[in-house]
């Protein structure tokens, strides 16, 4: 069977919603005075973490976000960096917290986050915000399921009435993606490790979502010819036998190569090559779902300033 898909280019998606945010900081600062303050926290060298965090400050200064970058050392303890998210949570000027995670071991990451104001947690991980999601009110929504629902939409992808399975029950992705799809009126499944027949229930899906950390855990199988399919997955392919059976004909000698100079290739949940035969939309890994996270992050951040300086504006003025 001959490639059919059409992948769903994250790094278009993810350009028009930065393109909105810089023309909605331009008009905020011009009209209001406000000047969005996003400030990173992380702690040790974890080489990814870095990569991600650079990405985020300089992502921030390109569409006109105030940025900090707060770079603490490895043996920094879960007491100090407390202190650091309470000084911040204290400061007017910042809109936006954001703790890069993995933290290092010792510090207990769910006391951290959860000592987060939650009109300042712009990944959307407090238990304030995950409520208020779960209750269908308006919050700050974990960054790349809310970037999945806002390429859906873009793509005119019909949400209502859809029969969508997620794949993966994370607190970042899995869960609150379910909800936001329930939110707009899908009919959702949530799968994981001890689904019965999890081909079988994946198969039905018109919109299939795979968030597990699997490689290539969604082949053929568990797709339904012509469903959208969305992979979140993140995962490193070493072997290039395997490699051969992942990917379509046209990208198969590209990918080999990057095994043989790196000694492996980025790779999502979803076996590509199953994937472009049977979807009629597909996102790739990579350029596909990683590219909106950034983006709804500094989304996320205006959001954050305009509601939470409207808020203050209010009480002060006694409303």
């Amino acid at each position: 069977m001959g490639t059919k898909a059409e992948l769903l280019n994250g790094k278009q998606y993810a350009a028009a919603i930065k393109e909105e945010v810089a023309q909605r900081v331009e008009r905020l600062k011009s009209e209001t005075g406000i000047k969005p303050c996003l400030v990173v926290v992380r702690v040790g060298a974890d080489p990814a973490s870095e990569v991600y965090v650079n990405s985020k400050v300089r992502t921030a200064q390109d569409l006109g976000i105030t940025s900090e970058h707060r770079h603490m050392p490895a043996e920094t303890s879960e007491d100090e960096l407390l202190a650091v998210v309470l000084e911040l949570n204290e400061r007017e000027d910042v809109d936006g917290i954001l703790v890069q995670l993995p933290l290092p071991k010792g510090i207990n990451e769910s006391r951290i986050l959860e000592a987060l104001d939650p009109q300042k947690d712009v990944d959307g991980f407090h238990p304030v915000n995950a409520g208020r999601l779960s209750q269908g009110e308006p919050a700050l929504v974990p960054c790349t399921p809310a970037g999945i629902i806002d390429m859906l939409k873009r793509a005119e992808v019909q949400l209502s009435g859809a029969d969508a399975v997620v794949v993966g029950r994370s607190n970042i992705v899995g869960k609150p993606m379910a909800l936001l799809l329930i939110r707009e009126s899908a009919t959702v499944t949530v799968c994981h490790s001890r689904t019965k027949d999890l081909a079988g229930v994946c198969s039905r899906a018109d919109l299939l979502i795979a968030a597990v950390g699997v490689p290539g855990l969604i082949t053929a199988d568990f797709i339904k010819p012509g469903a959208v399919v969305i992979d979140v997955g993140m995962n490193q392919l070493e072997d290039p036998e395997e490699a051969k059976g992942f990917f379509p004909d046209d990208q198969l000698a590209k990918r080999l190569r990057t095994i043989e100079k790196r000694g492996s290739t980025l790779v999502g949940d979803v076996n590509a090559k199953a994937a472009m035969e049977k979807a009629s939309l597909f996102t790739p890994v990579p350029g596909g779902v990683g590219l909106l996270t950034v983006a709804m992050l500094m989304k996320n951040t205006v959001e954050a300033a305009i509601k939470r300086r409207a808020t203050r504006g209010a009480a002060n003025s006694g409303g």
